[in-house]
């Protein structure tokens, strides 16, 4: 599976990486210009924000501020969550191609990737919702109970109940991991299958089934080889940011203006989302290539599609896809 992916990336690299590219970069082009706007809305007041003159800042003072990096913070999470599901959708586009041997151009991942994110996006957020619904169960009632506890002025009883909290929370976690081992394979079933979300994370359970822990394993070890190189990508520009002469506070003086400190740390972020891009291009994709890749081999190995890949493998191709390439994945 893993050297199927690499294999993969290798010979779709254009497609793979130009799309993640692509979004991710709208994405944080998108968050580096809110940032410059928030910065400006509330760089008239960040010097009374920041002053040693005694009393803290009133309310109207910090209104600005809350304001704008809230608005920041729902902008980031709408686009980066939009360009997320875009990269999930693409990839099993790419991946459907390249078991059959044919190339794909952009504007065709594009198109059928676009016509497939929104059934993605409600598949993650009911796959998601499905895993959080118990937790969130649990944590309300443990909540609740200690609070009731507390009002009785039952002190020596909360130690054992919070003893039973952890206890509890150890047995509610593996139970979200099997659900979302169980429900991992949906936003391939999505785009291979044409399916909607519920439908999808039915397919899922039912091609899981008998084979957890091989996905589980599977999908671990490639969510962890993608979070190791991502961070070996990150770091370069951690050690950037660390050169002397580099985003140091100490050349502003001992009294920097609003304008000096929102230019550092403007500064800091921007690099901070630089290479967060970077190692965004293979975290993105990696992992649900992986998925994919497992998802044909449970189907191969369970409803015998590898009759069906050959008979498709060797139908005429359409005109947009052009010449196969030399070998196959």
């Amino acid at each position: 599976m893993l050297s199927g992916a690499f294999t993969t990336i290798g010979r779709y690299w254009k497609p793979l990486i130009g799309m993640a590219l692509t979004l991710f970069g709208a994405a944080t082009l998108v968050m580096i210009v809110a940032l410059v706007v928030a910065a400006s809305a509330v760089a008239s007041q960040w010097d009374e924000l920041t002053s040693d003159s005694p009393g803290s800042p009133d309310a109207a003072q910090l209104v600005p501020l809350g304001v704008a990096f809230g608005v920041l913070m729902v902008l980031g999470m709408i686009t980066y969550l939009l360009a997320s599901a875009v990269v999930q959708a693409a990839v099993p586009v790419v991946l459907q191609e390249a078991v059959l041997g044919r190339p794909i151009r952009f504007g065709e991942v594009w198109k059928r990737a676009w016509a497939r994110v929104w059934s993605i996006i409600g598949t993650v957020f009911l796959t998601g919702l499905i895993m959080l619904v118990p937790l969130a169960l649990f944590l309300a009632g443990f909540a609740g109970l200690m609070i009731y506890m507390i009002s009785l002025g039952d002190e020596d009883g909360v130690v054992p109940l919070i003893v039973a909290g952890l206890l509890g929370a150890l047995l509610i976690g593996p139970f979200a991991v099997w659900l979302w081992v169980r429900f991992s394979l949906a936003p391939t079933v999505v785009v291979f299958e044409d399916q909607r979300p519920v439908a999808a994370l039915r397919r899922s359970a039912q091609l899981v089934r008998g084979t957890w822990w091989r996905v589980f394993g599977v999908g671990l070890l490639a969510y962890a080889i993608a979070s190791m190189i991502g961070y070996m990508i990150q770091m370069p520009f951690q050690a950037v940011g660390m050169l002397p002469g580099m985003f140091e506070p100490e050349d502003m003086g001992a009294d920097p203006s609003g304008g000096e400190l929102i230019a550092l740390f403007g500064g800091l972020m921007v690099l901070s989302f630089v290479s967060q891009l970077i190692a965004q291009l293979f975290t993105a994709v990696f992992p649900p290539l992986v998925t994919g890749l497992l998802y044909v081999d449970l189907r191969m190995r369970t409803e015998n599609l590898g009759p069906v890949l050959a008979q498709a493998a060797g139908s005429t191709l359409p005109e947009q896809y052009g010449p196969p390439p030399p070998a196959h994945v």
